[in-house]
């Protein structure tokens, strides 16, 4: 019977300032692949075709208002950038991997939540993402580069042939 890994500790760096303490939850972005049905003469039923990508996008919740993410608010579309870092161990064997998680973009949404005197408050934030890098155990996974035309898939660079045939 095998264990899985569970998330042990999480911690946020934004713009290289480490937040000790402050990171509750992060959703990594969804990598969803538009897909659109199609069917021409000779096929009994449709396939689907790839159409790209949908946006990308992510969100932390922290134990606190964060002061650094409201001056960030708005800003370029890759004016920010957050490395969110998770340790993930396996109760029975003890093996330890580290999934890291690089993004740029800007702030869609920051979402202060309910105030109460006495009571634990979390402030979420949003992102729209340009750029996304997943990290496991230090060999890259995923990266996926929207202004540049990257999308690298367990080193296999999905976009390259794309690239070299308009000449970027």
């Amino acid at each position: 019977m095998a264990f899985p890994r569970n998330l042990k500790d999480i911690m946020i760096f934004n713009d290289g300032r480490a937040y000790l303490g402050e990171a509750m939850a992060f959703t990594p972005p969804k990598l969803v692949r538009k897909l659109e049905d199609h069917r021409s003469g000779g096929m009994d039923r449709p396939v689907k075709l790839d159409m790209g990508g949908e946006p990308l996008e992510c969100e932390i919740v922290t134990s606190s208002p964060m002061r650094d993410l409201y001056a960030q608010y708005g800003g370029s579309i890759s004016g920010q950038m957050l490395r969110l870092m998770g340790t993930y161990q396996n109760d029975e064997t003890g093996q330890l991997d580290a999934i890291e998680h690089v993004v740029r973009g800007r702030t869609e949404e920051l979402d202060p939540g309910e105030q109460k005197p006495g009571e634990k408050t979390e402030q979420k934030t949003k992102l729209a993402l340009s750029y996304y890098k997943m990290l496991w155990n230090g060999e890259t996974l995923i990266e996926v580069d929207v202004i540049n035309m990257i999308e690298i898939v367990d080193g296999v660079d999905q976009l390259a042939l794309r690239r070299n045939a308009l000449g970027i």
